[in-house]
């Protein structure tokens, strides 16, 4: 059985999927970007977008009853591969080193409406 999450704190999808899923305990979130709850585009330097990517997932996360605590898996896809230090020093701000999960971080061609980073996670209650 799976329940849809979804909160008014982050952006409403932009397609036919959900902000998240809780099946057990576990929730997978869609992939973040760096979009408002309102719909504006955060796209001013790497570091800002990360930043509301970040807030976006506290915000799914919570709504699903979990933290980044909870946090088991991250994948982050990202435009280009020199921006991994400033987009890793954000993450960090909001990751416990000490209890950081598994992630892989992607250089890939192209984001949706061209950003610049998109995160998913998956979270274990």
């Amino acid at each position: 059985m799976k329940k849809i999450i979804f909160t008014d704190k982050a952006p409403a999808p932009i397609g036919p999927y959900s902000q998240a899923i809780l099946t057990g305990n576990t929730i997978y979130t869609s992939g973040q970007i760096p979009l408002t709850a309102t719909g504006e585009l955060i796209n001013s330097d790497i570091e800002a977008e990360t930043t509301q990517v970040m807030e976006n997932l506290k915000a799914v996360l919570e709504a699903g009853g979990a933290t980044f605590e909870h946090v088991v898996k991250t994948t982050i896809f990202i435009s280009n591969m020199d921006d991994f230090g400033k987009i890793n020093t954000v993450y960090g701000r909001y990751i416990n080193e000490d209890t950081a999960p598994a992630r892989e971080t992607v250089q890939v061609a192209r984001l949706p409406k061209d950003v610049n980073v998109e995160i998913s996670m998956i979270a274990v209650l």
